[in-house]
């Protein structure tokens, strides 16, 4: 059986993106069969695992696309599945920031990325989503798609103040379309110590450290020293 899993917070910045790489990376390592799912247009999932979004023209966005015009579209693999760091990927790019305006008028709207991940369940053991920071109609695809979401938090105001509306969104969807919905858990120490008898919170914590920060930077001071040399 595949599980699907939504990693999710409407507040940007607290390691959706880590937290999906590394965990699928980790899942890959123990012999699963892993496909990760760009569900952002920023495609920070896309660039970590090295693709550049530029370059690519079959992502989540053109297959949405696809799904709009024929909602029976056969996905092809060899263009839409990435592979890298012993994950499959289908990658984002900036089109997909227009595709919540696309889809607000379409049957099954909800359904779209449930409909795209039913048709590759059979070839995973786990589906990663990694959303966007929003409550718009992609992530809410992303929990009717899911079985159980994963929540980032920071022990930040507007962190745990997302969490706790996408708290909301997960209990609508549940009565609503997606009855088996679930929470896996919530990383972080501060959330364990306030949410845990309400909640499931993982005891494995996620330290900070800003040595990460500024790796990413100084990578890109470097890449623009070396182009500026050329």
């Amino acid at each position: 059986m595949c599980k699907v899993l939504a990693i999710t917070n409407q507040k940007g910045g607290v390691g959706k993106t880590t937290t999906t790489i590394n965990l699928g990376v980790a899942l890959a390592k123990n012999d699963k069969k892993v496909l990760l799912i760009d569900l952002d247009a920023q495609a920070n999932l896309t660039i970590g695992l090295g693709f550049d979004p530029d370059e690519i023209e079959y992502t989540i966005a053109k297959l949405i696309d696809l799904k709009i015009d024929n909602f029976n579209y056969n996905i092809d693999r060899d263009k839409f599945i990435l592979s890298s760091e012993g994950v499959d990927i289908i990658p984002s790019d900036i089109r997909l920031s227009s595709t919540e305006i696309k889809i607000f008028n379409v049957i099954n709207r909800e359904s779209i990325i449930k409909n795209i991940i039913t048709s590759l369940k059979n070839d995973y053991d786990y589906i990663l989503i990694d959303c966007l920071p929003s409550l718009g109609t992609l992530n809410i695809n992303a929990l009717v798609a899911a079985d159980s979401v994963i929540i980032p938090v920071q022990a930040q105001y507007f962190s745990i103040r997302g969490m706790e509306q996408l708290l909301q969104s997960i209990v609508n969807v549940r009565t609503q379309i997606n009855s088996k919905l679930s929470v896996e858990g919530i990383i972080k120490k501060i959330i364990h110590e306030i949410y845990s008898n309400e909640i499931s919170t993982f005891d494995t914590m996620i330290n900070i450290s800003t040595k990460i920060a500024e790796a990413q930077v100084r990578v890109k001071v470097y890449l623009r020293i070396i182009l500026k040399v050329r």
